[in-house]
């Protein structure tokens, strides 16, 4: 469906025409890497010393805390929704102590409605009726679930939006996670075992969990480290498909944090913790911004899941309106080597190289670089469909370096394609060459600039830049070790030199390390085994791989070729490419999924329906409308169609 949005009359009128406005990109919600204490807590310490469960009401104005001094359920009012400083006690409370005598956290139904309760005296979690809504003083019990046979110190519990799963945290033996199903909603009598997660490497006291609102993610805290830790899932609410992102420090404010908990737009994370008895609140998060004063037509393709903000509406009693245009975006799980699978698709260099030993892709997929050390050349092909190797045919192009490099291993290009680089162990060096047209190595020469690796390594393999050019990396066979460099010129390899104590062994996983690569926010790192075998690790500080740790998450790809000698990813991350030197042939691999972007908007956004429409599908563009003239305090929104004419 194609649609024009008539910007010439009605409440347009005042521009006359489209005009295009300011669009601040967020950072997005739910973001540990760009977290950050907002100097903000709340003491519940006259209420209770030994608070361990916390909960927010969706609207962000009430929230309670439970604790094992008084076995007792604390009803605290905000003024300010989700301004925790905003918070006072409303003498309210309701004491679970003829069901549980060690309470460990507390739940609610999103209607506020039920609550839940669990602990770790009678191991179990136990269900409550409230006669009003979110009034913790008119709790009744009504029944429990034990899950002592899954875990004898239960320290945590979390419930999908519609009843149907839960989930529990326990630390008995060591960190794991617990999901159950429902048959029916809410009622846990219904409750049956599924599956664990282990997490015990990560935190091995874990206290509290929290997931995203879409199931995509999960978040534990615990004692044992004093860390926030993100999961990823691949497929959402199901916790055998999580792999560690990062995690996030609050030992600054807590050293026995025993819950978090989300804003419901994931902008704001809030950590209780009872060697101070308070709740600290941190941002997590920024909306992306329409300016109202700068135009009356918004456009923004998202790279993340995303929250809206609306600025500067005109005065009250001004009818104004505006046009948001959305291109939908995939942001669903990628670099997921533990559910990777061979696509069947493969491509051979023999007829250029025997003995192929780096591979590198322009960054719309539609170029492939093979380098070998057979005839110590760089080798370029065209992909007629984009990532697709089964696509791809020989440009009759290519670039010599064996005046540089007699056994050239790995190759890297500069993320515009005018400069690449490649590392051999002839020399123990990478050398970089410009070319005067992007991406086209048959204009390729050597810009005499190198940099000696000999000291680290005297046998590199594995070659990778940060994204903006200021570090590089080096895996190698001597000692099966990644070493990071940095570069005081961006993409300038003259100016490289080794930072120490920047370096990190994967000889425990790959004896024989001979690819080497990163994902695209620097907080993965894949390593090559020569037996096709690729190790995931994670970094806690991205781009710094002294902060790696190994993920216990590999995939083997010797059924396809038993010698692999490079890796890389999609700039998506969602396909996998290994380079095989017993058949001479790239190989595909799938390694994630396409979920398209979320989208939320203010509070403020009254859609006709009561709920904000699905966002647009990846690529495809819808335009909605948005109405007001009250200042901004409230909007009308509807979505206008499927794409802009």
């Amino acid at each position: 469906m194609s649609v024009s949005i008539d910007y010439t009359g009605g409440v347009f009128k005042a521009n006359r025409a489209k005009k295009v406005g300011t669009v601040t990109a967020g950072t997005g919600p739910y973001n540990l890497a760009s977290a950050s204490y907002d100097s903000v807590s709340f003491s519940v310490g006259t209420q209770e010393t030994l608070p361990l469960g916390l909960f927010f009401k969706p609207d962000g104005f009430k929230v309670y805390v439970i604790g094992q001094t008084s076995d007792t359920v604390f009803q605290y009012s905000l003024s300010t929704a989700w301004d925790i400083s905003t918070a006072s006690y409303d003498s309210v409370s309701f004491s679970v102590s003829a069901q549980e005598t060690a309470p460990q956290d507390v739940f609610f139904k999103p209607d506020g409605t039920k609550m839940y309760i669990v602990g770790n005296t009678g191991n179990d979690i136990n269900e409550y009726t409230l006669s009003t809504a979110w009034d913790v003083s008119t709790a009744s019990y009504v029944q429990n679930f034990s899950v002592s046979t899954q875990d004898a110190t239960p320290e945590g519990m979390f419930f999908k939006p519609d009843g149907l799963k839960m989930y529990v945290v326990g630390s008995s033996v060591g960190g794991k996670v617990y999901e159950y199903n429902l048959t029916t909603a809410w009622n846990i009598s219904t409750a049956s075992y599924s599956q664990t997660l282990d997490i015990s490497s990560y935190q091995s006291i874990a206290t509290g969990l929290f997931f995203k609102s879409n199931g995509y993610g999960l978040f534990t805290v615990g004692r044992s480290s004093d860390n926030v830790n993100e999961f990823s899932l691949s497929t959402a609410w199901d916790i055998s498909t999580a792999s560690h992102v990062q995690n996030f420090s609050v030992s600054s404010q807590e050293t026995d944090p025993s819950d978090i908990f989300f804003k419901s737009d994931g902008l704001k994370m809030y950590i209780l913790g009872y060697a101070n008895d308070t709740i600290y609140q941190y941002s997590t998060g920024t909306a992306t911004t329409l300016d109202l004063s700068t135009g009356n037509y918004f456009s923004h393709t998202p790279s993340i899941n995303t929250v809206f903000a609306f600025s500067n509406a005109p005065a009250s009693g001004t009818a104004a309106g505006f046009a948001l245009a959305l291109t939908g975006a995939n942001v669903a799980e990628t670099y997921d080597i533990a559910n990777a699978s061979y696509d069947s698709v493969s491509f051979s260099v023999a007829t250029q190289e025997t003995v192929p030993t780096g591979v590198g892709f322009k960054d719309d997929g539609t170029k492939m670089y093979i380098v070998g050390s057979s005839n110590d050349n760089i080798y370029q092909y065209s992909l007629s469909t984009a990532w697709d190797v089964s696509t791809a045919s020989y440009d009759s192009v290519s670039l010599s370096v064996a005046t540089q490099e007699t056994i050239p291993e790995a190759l890297f290009f500069k993320s515009d394609g005018t400069s690449l680089y490649i590392v051999g162990r002839d020399s123990n060096s990478v050398f970089q060459y410009d070319l005067t047209t992007a991406w086209d190595i048959s204009t390729g020469s050597y810009a005499s600039k190198s940099m000696s690796v000999s000291s680290q390594e005297t046998a590199p393999r594995g070659l990778y830049f940060k994204d903006d050019g200021t570090k590089a990396y080096i895996v190698g066979t001597a000692n099966d070790t990644v070493y990071q460099y940095a570069l005081s010129t961006a993409w300038d390899i003259s100016t490289g030199s080794f930072e120490t104590g920047k370096e990190v062994s994967v000889a425990s996983q790959a004896t024989v390390p001979t690819g080497l690569f990163f994902s695209s926010n620097g907080y993965k790192m894949y390593v090559l085994h020569f037996s096709s075998v690729v190790y995931q690790y994670s970094l806690s500080t991205a781009w710094d791989v002294s902060t790696a740790s190994y993920d216990s998450v590999s995939f083997t790809g010797n059924s396809q070729d038993g010698f692999g000698n490079d890796i890389y990813f999609k700039s998506d991350g969602v396909k996998m490419y290994i380079l095989g030197n017993s058949n001479d042939t790239i190989y595909q691999y799938s390694t994630g999924s396409t979920a398209a972007a979320t989208f939320t908007y203010p509070s403020s956004v009254k859609f006709p329906s009561g709920i904000a429409p699905a966002g647009p599908a990846i690529d495809e563009t819808d335009v909605l409308v948005f109405y007001t003239d009250d200042g901004g305090t409230t909007y009308q929104g509807f979505r206008a169609g499927n794409a802009m004419s």
